[in-house]
């Protein structure tokens, strides 16, 4: 583990993407708290990753009950999951993974108004919580398994410090995370998922990812 162990919820986190990083961090060390929109689904959703010590709560309550919030729904969803769930993100690092794609054109890039996905949580939450955006160009379904993934995550926020606690979470996770500078630049994370999509309909692979190439030469701890 990078980090100390923390409280992590996944608000919508019975998906692919919220049960595989449940999994992951659980695995790791964190306590993982998986919410959705009713206990009930939270709850079955859990159960099977009793093993690893996770449970489900409904969304507002997980948020409460953690150190750090990420949020996994589909775009649709994002703002009013938020929404519900304001006053607890209060103080917190939010990490948001939403990915505007608009059926069924969903290989075309259509960015909301405003910039991002990441941007309008931002200036819906407030001050008060640190959205960082991540996690928006993996392959879901790999991060069900123990596998090494082959794939890099560009982290994006306004803070360098939350950006790195959402780095060391990213290598808790079994990745490799990267500043990618402020939140508006999610822009760009946000775009690329319907390119990756177009890339693995037309060279039928199951689930690409994207690398950084090179050799750092200094800390990106310690930089902006």
């Amino acid at each position: 583990m990078t980090t100390s162990p923390k409280t992590i919820a996944i608000l919508g986190g019975t998906g692919d993407l919220g049960t595989g990083l449940a999994r992951r961090w659980a695995k790791a060390g964190h306590k993982v708290v998986i919410g959705s929109r009713t206990a009930e689904k939270a709850i079955a959703a859990a159960a099977d990753l009793a093993e690893f010590g996770v449970e489900g709560l409904e969304n507002a309550a997980a948020a409460q009950k953690a150190d750090i919030v990420a949020i996994t729904v589909p775009y649709a969803n994002q703002i009013a999951t938020l929404e519900a769930c304001k006053a607890a993100l209060q103080g917190k690092i939010l990490i948001d993974a939403t990915v505007p794609l608009m059926p069924p054109k969903v290989g075309t890039v259509q960015l909301p108004e405003g910039g991002s996905a990441a941007v309008a949580a931002q200036a819906m939450l407030g001050d008060g919580v640190t959205v960082v955006s991540a996690f928006q160009n993996v392959a879901a379904a790999k991060l069900q398994s123990d596998v090494d993934l082959e794939c890099d995550v560009l982290v994006a926020g306004d803070k360098v410090a939350a950006r790195q606690t959402v780095i060391d979470l990213v290598e808790d996770a079994g990745m490799r995370g990267w500043h990618v500078g402020p939140l508006a630049n999610s822009a760009a994370a946000e775009a690329l998922t319907s390119l990756i999509i177009q890339i693995n309909r037309r060279y039928g692979i199951d689930g690409a990812g994207i690398r950084i190439t090179g050799t750092p030469t200094k800390d990106g701890r310690h930089t902006g």
